[in-house]
């Protein structure tokens, strides 16, 4: 049985409202995430190799993922570590 304090949290939460999440500011195409192209990529890149979380890069999901696929791909061809 829920306590009388319960439901007057839940109704509080409902009343606040999130902030939206800013969007992040893609100046570059699609077309442009290839794997020639290693100064954009090298952005998107810790200075260890790592790929950066879609967390921290604030790229869509599709972009993201295009931009992983290219970076290992410029690895397996040597020209970025």
């Amino acid at each position: 049985m829920p306590k009388k304090n319960d439901k007057n949290k839940r109704n509080r939460n409902q009343n606040q409202t999130r902030t939206p999440r800013p969007r992040p500011k893609v100046d570059f195409t699609i077309d442009q995430l290839n794997y020639r192209n290693t100064e954009l990529l090298q952005t998107f890149v810790t200075g260890h190799g790592r790929i950066l979380p879609r967390k921290y890069t604030g790229l869509p999901a599709r972009y993201q993922r295009r931009m992983a696929n290219a970076i290992k791909c410029a690895r397996q061809l040597l020209l970025m570590k």
